[in-house]
C-alpha cells in the first residue's frame, strides 16, 4: 500500500468527496439532521468555513476554508464522521473494522483537492451544487433540498459569496 502524504497548506480552500462504504445507501439523507449535527457540533470546536457543500444519498461533496494558521482538515474529517457514526446503526463489520474500532459506515479515505485559483474556486462550487443533476436526482440544482444553494442549509456557517 503507498504512504501517502497529504498536504498541510495553512488557511487551504479544500474541496472533498466523503463516501460511504455502502455506495448504494440513502444513509446520509434519511439521516441529515444527524449529520447536520456532526458538522455543527465539529465546527464549533474546530472552527472552518463550508463555502459549498451538497450531501447527496451515499456521498457529500464541500469546499471548506481552514482558519488563519490552521492546516489540521484531517482530524475535522475523522470527528465529523466519528460523530456521524455513533449516531446510525453500524454498517456491516469486517474484521478490519474491528481492528480498527470503526463502525463500517464511511469508506476509510476521501478525495481532497487544494483549490488553487478563483477559476478553480467557481469549478468546484459548481461541481458540489450540479452534482444532484449529474446523478439524476433532480432536474435543477436549486432542486435539490441538500445543497449550500439554499441558505437555510444550516450547517453552522452560511457559505461565503462567490459570484
Amino acid at each position: 500500500m503507498p504512504n501517502y502524504v497529504r498536504p498541510r497548506v495553512s488557511s487551504a480552500t479544500i474541496f472533498f468527496t466523503v463516501t460511504l462504504a455502502d455506495r448504494g445507501s440513502d444513509l446520509l439523507v434519511r439521516e441529515i439532521d444527524k449529520l447536520r449535527d456532526a458538522f455543527v457540533r465539529t465546527i464549533a470546536d474546530r472552527p472552518f468555513v463550508i463555502d459549498a457543500i451538497v450531501v447527496l444519498p451515499d456521498h457529500l461533496h464541500t469546499v471548506i476554508t481552514l482558519p488563519e494558521g490552521d492546516d489540521d482538515y484531517a482530524t475535522r474529517w475523522r470527528v465529523i464522521k466519528g460523530r456521524f457514526s455513533r449516531q446510525v446503526a453500524a454498517g456491516k463489520l469486517r474484521a478490519s473494522h474491528l481492528k480498527r474500532n470503526e463502525r463500517g459506515i464511511w469508506q476509510r479515505r476521501y478525495w481532497e483537492h487544494h483549490i488553487r485559483d478563483e477559476r478553480d474556486y467557481r469549478a468546484h462550487m459548481e461541481y458540489c451544487w450540479k452534482n444532484p443533476v449529474k446523478h439524476g436526482l433532480v432536474a435543477q440544482p436549486s432542486d435539490w433540498p441538500y445543497s449550500s444553494i439554499h441558505r437555510d442549509l444550516k450547517l453552522g456557517t452560511a457559505p461565503k459569496e462567490w459570484a
